[in-house]
């Protein structure tokens, strides 16, 4: 049997990959803090029919290799953390990082997760949570008696106001930043939410603004980094390539049938 039917079809599989990620980078296009994602391919063991290097007929050594491949595997999905687009909102919780590091989120049974979507609110006890009501690490608690519109977050991430009658800012909380050495190794949960793994090592603590860690923007929030016309230029490759390795396929078959018809 040709090995190129094998080999197209690892091909074939690949591109399937392909646009199912690039699918999902452009249904994300709007999501907050959300990091396109990109697949990494290896090619498949290889039949050595002769060493480079080994002697032929007339005694001198062959200076290339014979050998064929099988084809092509998925190894993995790149997360791209270029940071995207700020936008400014009408909400003075709304937090953008403008530069490195994550937010830390709480989530109900203590689980640690991060993310970059800064579009927080209060719940009803005053307590700053995301979207989705996990509380923000940070312990910030807003008073009942403040209007939302009279809260400072500063570039260092701390949460202050003037109370009614007082003359003098109070501090409310501080929210901090948190990095990983790699951020790729980072495990997408869902919710605009990122879990620590192995891979992507321990989570780092530190004050934005310094240190390294980026400084946060009031008014404004992260969109996501990815861009429609490289998004479009990927599907438009990986479908192509898809119809090249189909007719690879299409050509392996013909071979097949010419030999069915000779032994006929």
């Amino acid at each position: 049997m040709l090995r190129a039917l094998y080999s197209s079809a690892t091909g074939m599989k690949a591109q399937e990959y392909v646009i199912d990620v690039t699918a999902n980078n452009l249904a994300n296009v709007n999501t907050n803090g959300f990091r396109r994602s990109m697949v990494d391919f290896a090619d498949l063991m290889y039949v050595t029919g002769k060493q480079a290097g080994t002697d032929n007929t007339a005694g001198q050594q062959t200076p290339i290799p014979f050998q064929i491949g099988s084809g092509v595997r998925a190894v993995g999905t790149t997360k791209s953390f270029r940071s995207g687009t700020f936008e400014q909102t009408a909400n003075p919780f709304d937090t953008a990082i403008e530069g490195d590091g994550f937010y830390k989120i709480n989530l109900p049974n203590g689980d640690p997760r991060y993310t970059r979507d800064g579009s927080f609110k209060l719940n009803s006890q005053g307590l700053l949570v995301n979207s989705d009501g996990y509380q923000v690490e940070g312990a910030v608690s807003i008073p009942p008696d403040m209007k939302a519109s009279e809260i400072n977050i500063g570039v260092d991430g701390t949460v202050s106001g003037t109370l009614p009658g007082a003359t003098t800012p109070q501090t409310f909380g501080t929210i901090p930043l948190f990095r990983f050495v790699n951020p790729a190794g980072l495990s997408s949960e869902g919710g605009n939410l990122f879990a620590e793994t192995a891979a992507s090592g321990t989570a780092t603590q530190g004050v934005a603004n310094q240190n390294g860690f980026g400084s946060l923007r009031q008014g404004f929030v992260e969109r996501s980094n990815v861009e429609v016309v490289t998004e479009l230029i990927s599907l438009i490759s990986a479908q192509r390539a898809y119809e090249i390795n189909s007719r690879a396929v299409r050509a392996g078959d013909e071979m097949l049938s010419v030999t069915a018809d000779i032994v006929r």
